[in-house]
């Protein structure tokens, strides 16, 4: 029999591929992650034909649902971080970067004399997680004749979350037992982690607008105040841009992400009260936005094909290998220095591989799976999940087109 792969049935695939690895995720408690199984499955699923290789497109997943979703999603993890929270974070962006640092040291020196200078400095940008970095050093590669090298700096963007997805989950499932054993067993480190407040208790509201009454808190209510957030972060980053655009072109490489500021803006939106806590929540739209950019970056495994896997194994190993032992290494001195843990170091450095969404799946799932309640749960997601976030914009969003701009330089 013929499939007709309507959007529906489309839908419906992605969606089963999803839901098959949060099943086995939960059933091996988030030993095995499910976007590494979801990732896997697509994989297969493409090379094997099981599905048309735009079937995240017709399932009308594609880059404008991904990009709206993930604008209204990170405006909504904003809101779950007080202003307090995201100035505490200086540690992680230090530990973040370190990480970087430690990647691109091992890669440029230990990493050259296997797979030679031109693979590492095309690859070491696109393996710190961005897309864009991965397009500038693709494109790079194409004008010096590099064809091959050029398909290299894709698949490392495209399966570099293969290694960092089973790596996180260990990482995040050996700092949240840590945590839970704090939770019961030491009051007073738990006081010191949770600012001298009871475990669970409500954050008083101490906001410049009153709380919109609550038969006005609709849908349509909550939507609008993200999507506020959303399209002032928009405008403020274009505008620093073109600020520091004016004061040297070189400066425009430096200037914040909007989905950096778009974070930041959520957070400052909750202290004011212009936006609700977890407003996508209240909004009963999270699960579905999360699923439509989920599907979205497993789409981008289509890119992936056996022959290209082949083709370049050797160099992709290599870089793979050496530069997260490179990112490792370091993330975990430097985060000793700081009175990080060393799986809490590793874990966010570690978000350099794969970024938002996948970070914060991989925290929920381990929280998910260690936590017996939902205090537990709300414990552990809030000591865990604003590192993973802004760990993620550091190297994701932010490093890794500055690295991409210094490497390019290199070739």
């Amino acid at each position: 029999m013929t499939i007709t792969w309507s959007t529906i049935m489309c839908f419906f695939v992605v969606v089963l591929i999803l839901a098959i690895g949060d099943l086995i995720s939960t059933k091996t408690k988030a030993f095995v992650p499910s976007v590494f199984v979801a990732a896997l499955l697509f994989l297969l699923g493409f090379w094997y034909n099981w599905f048309p290789k735009d079937i995240v497109d017709k399932a009308g997943m594609a880059g404008p649902v991904a990009s709206l979703s993930t604008y209204l999603i990170i405006a909504h993890m904003g809101t779950m971080m007080s202003v307090r929270e995201l100035c505490a974070e200086w540690k992680t962006i230090v530990i973040a970067a370190a990480g970087l640092v430690g990647m691109s040291v091992l890669l440029l020196t230990v990493g050259r004399m296997l797979v030679g200078w031109e693979a590492v400095v095309i690859g070491t940008p696109p393996l710190s997680g961005g897309i864009v970095a991965a397009i500038m050093m693709a494109e790079a590669a194409t004008q010096k004749g590099l064809t091959e090298l050029a398909v290299l700096a894709t698949v490392i963007y495209v399966v570099q979350g293969f290694a960092g997805y089973p790596l996180t989950a260990l990482c995040l499932k050996s700092e949240g037992k840590r945590l839970l054993n704090i939770w019961h067993n030491d009051k007073e480190a738990l006081a010191h982690l949770t600012k001298s407040k009871e475990p669970g208790t409500p954050e008083v509201r101490q906001a410049l607008l009153p709380p919109l009454p609550e038969k006005y808190q609709t849908t349509f209510t909550h939507l609008t105040s993200l999507a506020v957030v959303g399209v002032v972060s928009d405008l403020a980053a274009s505008s620093l841009k073109k600020y520091l655009i004016s004061i040297n072109p070189a400066y425009g490489a430096y200037s914040l992400h909007p989905l950096v500021i778009c974070l930041i803006f959520g957070a400052i939106a909750a202290e004011l009260g212009i936006v609700e806590r977890r407003p996508l929540n209240k909004a009963g739209s999270f699960g579905f936005l999360l699923t439509a950019l989920m599907g979205f970056i497993m789409g981008m495994l289509n890119k992936a094909t056996p022959a290209m896997m082949l083709e370049i194994l050797r160099p992709l190993a290599i870089i793979i290998v050496v530069g997260v032992t490179g990112l490792l290494i370091l993330s975990a001195l430097v985060g000793k220095l700081l009175g990080y843990t060393r799986p809490m170091a590793m874990a966010l450095s570690l978000t350099a591989l794969y970024g938002f969404p996948p970070n914060y799946v991989l925290t929920d799932e381990a929280s998910k799976a260690l936590a017996e309640n939902k205090e537990e749960y709300d414990f552990l997601m809030s000591q865990m999940l604003p590192k993973m976030l802004v760990g993620g914009f550091v190297t994701v969003t932010i490093t890794s087109v500055i690295l991409a701009g210094i490497f390019i330089n290199l070739l």
